[in-house]
């Protein structure tokens, strides 16, 4: 499994799944992929996790799995972790289980959110889905 088997988020009445889509003031910083509820996510990459977080400060349910593999940080958000910090995985291992946004966001499309920082930019992550 990779997440090249996952499509990419159409526009909705929250907004459009596509990297640079427009979020009002600010654009949107990866590319959002349909997934259910609780469905095994793999990483995109081989690499180290570096670190297991917190999308939002007031809601600490919702979580992001972080992978380091050179200069580049690749970042799975709405993936409730089956991983640990210093993990070395091989590109397709499974990081974590999708979660359910629909207990934040009623009635959006429930996707994951992934994003790609090269030297703390980001970097649209549609190109890396085609070579997966």
């Amino acid at each position: 499994m990779n997440l090249s088997d996952f499509e990419i988020r159409k526009c909705d009445s929250f907004g459009c799944g596509h990297f640079g889509a427009s979020r009002g003031s600010r654009t949107h910083n990866g590319i959002d992929l349909l997934t259910p509820p609780h469905k095994k996510i793999p990483s995109p990459v081989s690499g180290t996790v570096t670190k297991l977080g917190y999308p939002y400060g007031d809601d600490l349910s919702f979580r992001y799995v972080e992978i380091t593999q050179q200069d580049y940080k690749y970042r799975l958000f709405y993936v409730n972790p089956t991983v640990a910090v210093g993990t070395e995985i091989k590109q397709g291992d499974i990081v974590g289980l999708s979660q359910d946004l629909d207990k934040r966001y009623k009635g959006i499309p429930n996707h994951i959110h992934f994003e790609i920082l090269k030297d703390g930019r980001y970097v649209d992550p549609t190109p890396v889905l085609l070579v997966l």
